[in-house]
């Protein structure tokens, strides 16, 4: 019974990474599409937010429970599927922590922006070049893992 709960929690941690991650490009992505600072501004500062209420904690819950889950399947680490989806994971951590950092440069820029009056700098767009680009390697490897851990391939 408790392998069935645990299994649960990690099925909805993923289910949360996931959607907020998708939420967050979505939103994050029509902000700057806008090219409105105020907007840009607003939106990085609410997803920043997610990212700490939602993404960390459930990457927190997935990684324990799914180590837990292992355990309890008697399977090592470096068994063929469970040691793929640990690089996986460690991959979609590589990318994200870059991308929290972005999405805050993100918001100070657009604020800045805002502040003085002015259009927004070169540097703004670079930092959302980064989050673009960093967010196609996390985004595959997120659907990766899923395909892990439904086929189990050996």
């Amino acid at each position: 019974m408790e392998y069935l709960w645990l299994k649960l929690i990690h099925i909805i941690s993923a289910t949360v990474l996931f959607g907020t991650g998708m939420g967050i490009a979505f939103f994050m992505l029509r902000a700057h599409l806008s090219g409105d600072p105020r907007l840009i501004a607003t939106t990085a500062r609410s997803v920043v937010i997610a990212d700490a209420c939602f993404t960390a904690p459930a990457v927190v819950v997935q990684f324990l429970t799914g180590l837990r889950l292992v355990q309890m399947m008697n399977l090592p680490l470096t068994h063929g599927w469970v040691f793929w989806a640990l690089i996986l994971f460690v991959l979609i951590g590589a990318c994200w922590l870059p991308v929290v950092w972005l999405q805050w440069r993100a918001q100070k820029l657009a604020e800045f922006a805002l502040a003085h009056e002015q259009a927004l700098p070169a540097s703004y767009f670079r930092v959302m070049r980064w989050w673009f680009w960093l967010g196609w390697p996390a985004f595959l490897s997120v659907i990766g893992i899923f395909w892990l851990m439904v086929m189990k391939p050996s």
